[in-house]
Parts: structure tokens; sequence; C-alpha cells
């Protein structure tokens, strides 16, 4: 981690690493840097260090940035301790900050306590367990929903999740097998069904199927289906309406070039007179209203630029 001194150390050693922990720095790497008890007591009554938590100081002034406070708390809670819960959330930036004491995560076995801090005892698988954001440890996004699922309600989890993949912080293939590590804990089966409903990518024909059925209950014609618009293949296109439909699966439109790819597309269709409407597949499977709504305004503006196109 990003907090430990190589040795041999020197005074620009020490002040880069408080620079990357935030301003602050625990008694034990001060003690592992060569500065004996006396010499630490001493910085502490010219103020110099100021106590913070236990063993942990704040260098040159005693007031701490958020991040500041979240590493003060991992480096009390000792070397492997890692930022978690409703903390990790926050540090993500999946989630807002909530009212309460600070919740760091230490692997099994541990016993230290913390007043102020609120800590958890859990298996540390490394890859899928602990990450790292600004220098400071931090649970994964996986960790993080499998914990806060018998917490979080299902809207405010589908909401992190859907968070995360904006940040670009979720590859849902890597979230499943870390998923799988987490077998057995009490979150893992809602988020699995979370995350299969935002991304279960439909076959084509079954695509098709959903589709047309709302397609019809939109009182729309049927489309022609996987025709070359644009100079692109498109999913569904009404030629007489001038009304191209494409539908997007999150595992292969969620990256930037895919986006960037996106957005040419429908910029191509709309040099041409053509009126683009996006849905994401999980929005044709569960989505219903939704799709409705939108179809309907796709048609209502594809019927407005016709018009215009033929009074010009």
């Amino acid at each position: 981690m990003a907090y430990k001194i190589e040795q041999p150390w020197s005074s620009a050693d020490l002040w880069r690493l408080v620079r990357a922990q935030h301003g602050v720095i625990a008694r034990r790497q001060l003690l592992d840097a060569g500065l004996t008890q006396p010499a630490i007591l001493h910085r502490v009554t010219r103020g110099r260090l100021h106590p913070m938590e236990r063993g942990v100081y704040a260098v040159g002034r005693p007031e701490l940035s958020r991040d500041g406070q979240m590493m003060a708390a991992v480096l009390a809670c000792g070397p492997e301790a890692w930022i978690s819960h409703e903390t990790g959330g926050e540090l993500l930036r999946v989630r807002r900050r909530e009212p309460g004491p600070m919740e760091v995560s230490v692997p099994v076995g541990t016993t230290r306590r913390r007043p102020g801090i609120r800590i958890h005892r859990r298996e540390r698988h490394d890859e899928h367990t602990v990450t790292e954001r600004d220098g400071i440890p931090v649970t994964t996004v996986p960790a993080l929903m499998v914990d806060m699922a018998p917490r979080w309600p299902r809207a405010h989890l589908e909401a992190a999740i859907n968070q995360a993949d904006a940040l670009d912080l979720l590859d849902p293939e890597a979230m499943r097998r870390a998923l799988d590590t987490f077998a057995g804990q009490p979150g893992v089966k809602v988020v699995r069904d979370l995350l299969d409903g935002a991304t279960f990518l439909l076959t084509d024909s079954e695509l098709e199927r959903r589709f047309l059925s709302l397609v019809r209950s939109a009182g729309l014609s049927d489309p022609q289906t996987q025709r070359y618009v644009s100079s692109h293949r498109v999913d569904f296109v009404w030629p007489e309406l001038g009304l191209v439909v494409e539908t997007d699966s999150l595992r292969y439109h969620r990256t930037p070039f895919q986006q960037r790819k996106d957005v040419e597309r429908d910029q191509a269709h709309r040099a041409r007179g053509l009126v683009p409407v996006r849905f994401t597949q999980y929005q044709v499977r569960r989505k219903r209203e939704h799709v409705l709504a939108g179809l309907a305004d796709g048609a209502r503006m594809a019927e407005a630029a016709r018009d215009l196109r033929r009074t010009g």
C-alpha cells in the first residue's frame, strides 16, 4: 500500500509519504523511519505533530480533509485495514456521505478496537476485496455491493451499481468472478440479480420479439430490422417515418470508445434528417412504459421532421 516506507529513508521520503497519506502518519511509520518515542513526543509538544486517531498524527496542522480523516482511520486500524461499507461508498463516489462513524474493515482474526470507528472483520481476498482510491485502501465495488446489500434498499443498491458503471468502476464479468469469491454471503444473490438485470444480453430473436410487442402496443407499424442506414447497420428502422431505434446492451455499449461510436452513428442519422432513439436492452425487458413513451416521442419527432422536409 502507499503508506509503507521503503528503507533507507530520508526527510524527503517522509514528506512524500505524508503528502501521499493526505497529511497524516502513523506512530509505527515514524518508528520504522528511525524516530524514537522521545523524538515523536518532542514534535507533539512543539506542535509539529497533532494526535488524531490512536497512534496517528496530523503533520503540520490538525485540520484534515475528508480524505485525510479516512486515511487516519485506516492507519489507526492497522497496516492491513481498508475503508469499507458506507464510508467505502462515499470514497468511491457511488454514494453520498451519510451521518455516522467511519467504517473500516480488517482481516478476520484482528482484535483491534478504536473509539469512533466502526470496525468490520472479514476475509481479505486482495484482488476482489481491496483496491485504492487516491492512495487510500478501500473496498472494491463488488465487495461494497455485497456488504451493503443487506443494509441499503434495493433501489439504492441499484443506483450505486449504476453510478459505479457511470464512473467506469464496474466490469460486469470481473464483478461476476468476484461474486463467486463471496459465495455464501447474504448480499451475493441480490447483487447478482441486479447485475443480471442490467447486463443480460438478449439474442437477436428474443430482442426482436420483445421489442416488436412494444412497437405494436405503441400503435406503430412493424419496422425493418438489421438494415444499413447512414452506412451503419441499425437494429430497427421505419423508412417511411425516418425513425431509427437502437437497443444497447450495457456489456457492449459501456466503454468510452463504443459510446463515442454511438454518438457518431446518431450524428450521421440526424445529418440525413432521421430521428435516432436509443433504449437499453434492460429497458426493453423491464421498463415497458418508458419504452412506449420513448417510441411515441420518437414517432412524433420523426413525423414533424418529415413534414418539415416536405414543406421546405
